[in-house]
């Protein structure tokens, strides 16, 4: 009994062996993709009831804005806008 044991401990750790060396000879991953770089303007809304912050971000072409709402109580944000679709980049 005690010989099944130690061949079977003896495998799992060949197992455990080749799955170590496969993840520390498998080629390195490339690391996530950088945040945008951002752009916050503040400004007004012509004909709108406060004040909004405009943020642009340069690296993804990215058009967003930020406004308080509710009496001041909330964040309200826009869904960003494609700028090389706007623009027509």
């Amino acid at each position: 009994m005690k010989n099944k044991i130690i061949w079977a401990l003896g495998a799992l750790n060949l197992l455990l062996g080749l799955g170590l060396m496969t993840k520390l000879t498998a080629p390195a991953q490339a690391q996530a993709a950088r945040p945008g770089e951002y752009l916050m303007i503040p400004g007004r809304v012509v004909g709108g009831n406060g004040d909004v912050v405009w943020v642009i971000d340069s690296r993804n072409q990215k058009l967003s804005a930020i406004t308080l709402g509710q009496g001041n109580k909330t964040v309200d944000m826009m869904p960003p806008l494609d700028l090389k679709r706007v623009l027509g980049n």
